[in-house]
């Protein structure tokens, strides 16, 4: 009881200050709080930022090893069942299939090669398949067969027959 008519008049005490007008402005924010809150919010941002475009670049990437895993089953699937491999990612149903960045992935059956010029080839020159090369071009939608190019370097490449999917800078 003693506690119920303290609470009432400390409420009406404060309700009698703040509308005598006894009370200074309070309604807004102070231009160093404001000045507070956007270095903690430049700070979050900071942070948060570069970790988000991390993430995205991994999750790209990581759909685009997929992407190939997935069409290289297709593409074993087809040569069990026709004896050859096929001569274009259309033969699949999939010659519109863009990899994460936009650009089409690059598909090449050795069946109707000659030489080894068109081949993706290793840091020593030496092709990095013997069936088929399949690749995503990477984010700058750049490639040279060999790995060392520049150009090559963001790819996400299938080689060793499989064994690898990765970027090429990986390998």
């Amino acid at each position: 009881m003693i506690k119920s008519i303290f609470i009432k008049n400390v409420s009406a005490s404060i309700f009698r200050l703040i509308s005598k007008g006894q009370r200074k402005h309070c309604d807004g924010f102070t231009l160093i709080e404001l000045l507070i809150v956007m270095a903690m919010l430049a700070t979050l941002s900071a942070i948060a930022i570069p970790v988000y475009k991390n993430y995205t670049k991994k999750s790209q990437i990581t759909k685009c090893i997929v992407d190939i895993s997935q069409l290289e089953l297709e593409i074993t699937e087809y040569v069990a069942l026709n004896d050859k491999p096929p001569d274009s990612l259309n033969d699949l149903g999939h010659g519109n299939l863009l990899d994460p960045w936009g650009n089409p992935y690059q598909y090449l059956s050795f069946a109707d090669v000659t030489g080894v010029g068109k081949m993706r080839k290793d840091h020593n020159l030496v092709p990095l398949n013997t069936d088929y090369d399949l690749y995503s071009m990477g984010k700058d939608g750049k490639s040279q067969p060999p790995l060392t190019a520049k150009a090559s370097h963001d790819d996400i490449i299938r080689a060793n027959n499989g064994s690898f999917i990765g970027i090429a800078s990986d390998y």
